[in-house]
């Protein structure tokens, strides 16, 4: 299994500085009339800015116990909702509902059997040139970005990435054999 800290797959970082915070989490004027109009309590208006934001800022949605409480903190404190309010979904529907606005808002298609084809393809075009899985990995998040696919997992790519490439070291090793001479004579 290949780590995801060797990989470009986006994460939150350990340490969020205040500059990131401003650049990536701060909700614009437009995304909370936005978040406002498609929420009905405090809790969801915090939930889906906090999914708007994570997902302009990593291309994908992590669960909402994921995102830092340092993230959490500076958003609540933009949205100014009572005092002690969790972004919490009482149901998956809400969350699922929400996750379609912001695939809208950004501009993204979630077509995840499109990811992991493109996935699967870019991973076995580079497997016979490069053998290092988080190098395949990289390169197949780049084809899924450029398509503006929503991400895969990173499972999905990691799992991808050792089958492709067992199978194409197994084709390659068999074409060596394959090309090899049988040993001529015997040795005394």
């Amino acid at each position: 299994m290949t780590s995801i800290e060797r990989t470009a797959y986006p994460r939150f970082k350990r340490l969020i500085t205040a500059h990131e915070l401003h650049l990536f989490f701060s909700p614009t004027r437009d995304e909370l009339e936005w978040a406002a109009d498609a929420t009905d309590c405090d809790e969801h208006l915090l939930a889906l800015l906090l999914m708007l934001k994570s997902y302009r800022r990593m291309g994908c949605f992590p669960a909402l116990e994921d995102v830092p409480e340092m993230v959490v903190d500076f958003v609540r404190r933009a949205v100014e909702p009572p005092e002690g309010t969790l972004p919490v979904y009482r149901a998956e529907r809400t969350a699922k509902h929400h996750r379609g606005l912001v695939r809208k808002q950004a501009g993204v298609t979630y077509d995840q059997a499109k990811a992991r084809g493109i996935v699967e393809q870019s991973i076995r075009k580079e497997a016979a040139a490069k053998n290092r899985p988080a190098d395949l990995i990289n390169i197949a998040l780049e084809k899924v970005v450029e398509a503006g696919l929503e991400l895969p997992g990173f499972s999905t790519f990691d799992k991808m990435a050792s089958k492709i490439r067992t199978e194409v070291n197994a084709s390659i090793r068999a074409g060596i054999h394959d090309r090899m001479s049988p040993p001529t004579g015997s040795a005394v």
